[in-house]
């Protein structure tokens, strides 16, 4: 995989995915801090690609996707919902922490997907029915201030990378 594709979502974002494989259509949601080039996990997608056309793309505002403010999840659903298109109108769909949400919420808005694979999605079992929590309100007080790197490192910090990491992470 390393040849970047394009397909435009429907608010004009271009969002830039590869391909690999052969078989039913897969496609991989990564983490929000993800994109194709910086990925924990490829050897899944590796393996996936025996038997699956499997698309990775990189999630609006990173790698080689563009933006279109403001932010929604419904915006990400209609990049996905692109995507899903490219692919011939269904794609299963493997996701990866805070890519399962959007992974679910793609399905739940009706898209084609007809199974869902989901690593570690971040759903607390005593989370508040609207999913706020401090950590959620703080987070948002972050961005909307527009201290996008605070509110990265107070996510990382908050979900428990060590701290070498986080030294490795900050230049």
């Amino acid at each position: 995989m390393n040849v970047v594709n394009r397909v435009t979502s429907s608010d004009g974002t271009s969002i830039g995915f590869e391909r690999a494989g052969a078989g039913p259509a897969l496609i991989v949601v990564d983490a929000a801090g993800n994109y194709r080039d910086f990925r924990p996990l490829r050897a899944p997608v590796e393996r996936l690609a025996a038997d699956f056309t499997v698309y990775v793309y990189d999630r609006r505002g990173r790698g080689a996707s563009t933006d279109t403010l403001p932010y929604a999840v419904d915006r990400e659903i209609d990049d996905l919902a692109a995507l899903i298109g490219k692919a011939g109108g269904s794609a299963n769909v493997y996701a990866m922490s805070s890519g399962c949400l959007l992974a679910l919420h793609a399905a739940a808005s009706g898209l084609a997907i007809p199974r869902l694979a989901l690593f570690e999605p971040p759903i607390e079992p005593n989370e508040a029915p609207t999913g706020e929590s401090d950590f959620t309100t703080e987070l948002a007080e972050l961005v909307a201030a527009g201290r996008r790197r605070d509110a990265v490192e107070f996510f990382h910090r908050g979900i428990g990378v060590p701290e070498e990491v986080m030294a490795q992470m900050t230049p």
